[in-house]
C-alpha cells in the first residue's frame, strides 16, 4: 500500500484565481483564496471531517505557482495524484516532485504532468530548490 504524504506540494502553470477557486471549493470545499501578504494567498479546505489549510504562492519557480496542502487529511496520497487530478481539472500543467526528497536526491528532477494524461520525469533547473 502506498504511503500517505504528510502534505501535498504541486507547481501549477499559470492559471487564473477563479479556475484555481473553483477547482479548491469542488475537491475541498474550500472558500476563494484571500491575500496573505505580497504574491501569496490561503484558504482552508475540508476533507472527511479535517481541516486542510492552503497556501498558493505566485510565481514560485518560473510560470509556476506553488499550491501547498499542509495537512495529511487530502484526497490524494501523493504529490503526484494532486498532479495528476489538478492538470485534468484545470486543463493545465502541474509539477511536483518525484516522491519524498531524502538528502542525496536530485532537487532538480521532478514530475510533470499535462492535460490528458501525459506525465513523465523531467529535469526543471529553475525550480530554486
Amino acid at each position: 500500500m502506498m504511503e500517505r504524504y504528510p502534505d501535498i506540494e504541486v507547481y501549477v502553470a499559470s492559471i487564473s484565481l477563479e479556475a484555481l477557486n473553483a477547482w479548491l471549493a469542488s475537491a475541498l470545499a474550500a472558500p476563494p483564496l484571500s491575500p496573505a501578504g505580497k504574491g501569496k494567498w490561503k484558504t482552508h479546505g475540508q476533507h472527511q471531517g479535517k481541516e486542510v489549510p492552503i497556501l498558493l504562492v505566485e510565481k514560485a519557480a518560473d510560470r509556476f505557482a506553488s499550491l501547498w496542502f499542509d495537512s495529511s487529511h487530502t484526497p490524494w496520497m501523493t504529490d503526484q495524484e494532486c498532479a495528476q487530478h489538478a492538470a485534468e481539472a484545470l486543463q493545465t500543467e502541474v509539477r511536483c516532485s518525484l516522491g519524498g526528497w531524502h538528502p542525496g536526491d536530485d532537487p532538480d528532477r521532478f514530475w510533470q504532468v499535462l492535460p490528458g494524461g501525459k506525465e513523465g520525469a523531467i529535469e526543471w533547473p529553475d525550480s530554486g530548490r
